[in-house]
């Protein structure tokens, strides 16, 4: 019944930034962790970064000072800006949400860092 809606994906050029957005709708009544995961061809999915309620935030080592997460609560929506972007970036990225003490997946969106 909840639902994970990424938006944001696309092609991007090395150097570039996209900025991810996903929307959690539905049957929500708490919403304690957001946050992004990737997964590339032949490799395991990844955390990215999490964002709590409370703003505290977590990144992996290969992304940090280089792509921010924040959350709107009201809105129920989380944003991934990445700066910086390095052809290792391009992957599938997944949406992620503990809502109602099960956790919740998007479907991904494509990112692609190529000249």
């Amino acid at each position: 019944q909840v639902q994970l809606v990424e938006s944001g994906g696309g092609l991007v050029q090395p150097g570039g930034s996209l900025r991810l957005s996903c929307v959690a709708s539905g049957s929500i009544f708490s919403t304690y962790v957001m946050g992004w995961f990737r997964q590339a061809p032949g490799k395991q999915r990844d955390r990215v970064a999490l964002i709590v309620s409370g703003g505290s935030t977590n990144y992996a080592d290969s992304v940090k000072g280089r792509f921010t997460i924040s959350r709107d609560n009201a809105k129920n929506t989380v944003y991934l800006q990445m700066k910086s972007l390095k052809p290792e970036d391009t992957a599938v990225y997944y949406c992620y949400a503990r809502i109602g003490g099960r956790d919740h997946w998007g479907q991904g969106t494509q990112v692609t860092v190529s000249s």
